[in-house]
């Protein structure tokens, strides 16, 4: 019988991440100062992130140890499994063999715990005393919520607006966790009020919410701000995903054809992805990379492959990115956590270069694809995640029509069940 899950023991969990920029032909272009905009100093950013974090920012170390203060706290989850999705197969009638890597064990149920656990840690190590954010759909707000429960450190979560109250049990789990959070634009901030004193229904962005926590950052002393993707030390972070799975596939003794994440900021697609890139690079082996996006924020099918602020207010460094610019608010879409309007600098490089591609796809698609996941393999999905098991499917049904019998890995980044009243609209026709 065929293995239906693979499991790794705690001991085998990879002790290092693993650093992209050190394998790049050249170098990604620096982050630009907003008011000189020349390459930005280390020294600029030392008001709003730790040093630790600096450093890693901008390392070309191929390989950085993780903490064993980190690693104790990821044993609580990691390794995550990998499953074999024997029943989607059978239901698809395809030669494919389909894998996932299930984030959603977490206990904040996503990807985005790899980050914040060590984001909270390397604060913690230089005296902060209190984290700013900005969340989307709430699993990035959760899981810094959660860490900074673990360090000791207070937590003020900025979420975006339509989200906020599409979701409300994220918000439940910030407070639960220790965290403080408030819809944006809110009131509690300069930029908040000015955005709700123009547009007093505008559903919010994320590029709002990261300029009202950035503001709140530099504020406020002892305090510093942490973003859960788009910057390179998260992608750095995530990479234990990716890692974690090729010690899974030996197991199997298989190597995937195709490796797929959706993408918003681009963590969890780095986390499944670059690690494979590495052997893209090195020449050792040619897997496809599909970033998945939606068609109501399609930042690398139809954006700008340009230098942009990171937020709304035009308070944060200019990265090189793809973007459909900083003052776009997407349509207030199901998957919160894809409606940013850039993405990260290294999987912008990466797409422009040619090691990743995109597909972008509209609502009722993903969430067809969601519910015969979830009736197949019992999980039910995050609307983000939804997005990477449409594209799996898809390249399932080519297989099964060319006859191919290809090996698709796709990250199953966090799992639905604070997103039922998304469900409810699709069952009821009632999705934009």
């Amino acid at each position: 019988m065929e293995q239906t899950k693979i499991i790794l023991d705690e001991n085998e969990m990879p002790k290092q991440w693993y650093n992209v920029l050190s394998d790049l032909s050249s170098p990604i272009e620096p982050p630009l100062d907003p008011r000189t905009r020349e390459p930005i100093s280390p020294e600029a950013l030392e008001p709003i992130f730790p040093k630790g974090l600096i450093k890693q920012e901008m390392s070309s170390e191929r390989f950085i140890d993780i903490p064993e203060e980190i690693l104790e706290i990821y044993r609580l989850w990691r390794p995550s499994p990998l499953y074999r999705a024997h029943r989607l197969e059978k239901l698809l009638k395809t030669p494919a063999k389909i894998y996932y890597k299930n984030e959603g064990v977490s206990p904040a149920g996503s990807h985005k715990t790899n980050t914040s656990i060590a984001q909270a840690y390397y604060n913690m190590k230089e005296g902060t005393e209190r984290i700013t954010t900005e969340t989307g759909a709430g699993q990035w707000g959760s899981a810094l919520a959660l860490a900074c429960n673990y360090f000791d450190l207070e937590c003020k979560v900025y979420m975006v607006r339509s989200s906020f109250y599409q979701k409300p049990y994220r918000k439940s789990m910030i407070t639960i966790w220790g965290g403080n959070v408030v819809p944006s634009p809110s009131e509690d901030t300069e930029f908040g009020r000015k955005i709700l004193k123009e547009q007093p229904e505008t559903p919010g962005s994320l590029g709002i919410a990261i300029s009202e926590a950035v503001e709140d950052a530099i504020a406020h002393d002892s305090t510093k701000y942490s973003l859960g993707s788009v910057l390179n030390h998260v992608m750095l972070h995530q990479t234990i995903i990716g890692a974690e799975c090729k010690k899974q596939l030996e197991q199997v003794e298989t190597y995937p054809d195709i490796v797929i994440g959706c993408c918003g900021g681009g963590s969890n697609l780095a986390g499944i992805s670059l690690e494979f890139i590495k052997d893209k690079i090195e020449g050792k082996r040619n897997p496809r990379v599909i970033a998945v996006e939606p068609s109501a924020c399609p930042s690398l099918t139809k954006g700008e492959y340009r230098y942009d602020f990171g937020d709304t207010a035009e308070m944060t460094p200019l990265l090189k990115m793809y973007t459909l610019g900083h003052k776009h608010v997407p349509p207030a879409i199901h998957a919160g956590g894809l409606r940013y309007h850039g993405d990260s600098p290294i999987i912008s490089k990466l797409c422009d270069e040619g090691f990743i591609e995109a597909v972008s796809y509209d609502q009722y698609p993903v969430f067809d694809a969601a519910v015969q996941f979830a009736r197949t393999e019992g999980i039910v999905p995050a609307p983000e995640s939804a997005h990477a098991i449409r594209c799996a499917i898809d390249e399932a049904i080519k297989c099964k029509q060319t006859g191919e019998e290809k090996t698709i890995l796709f990250n199953l980044s966090g799992h639905g069940h604070f997103d039922m009243s998304s469900y409810d609209k699709y069952f009821n026709k009632e999705l934009a």
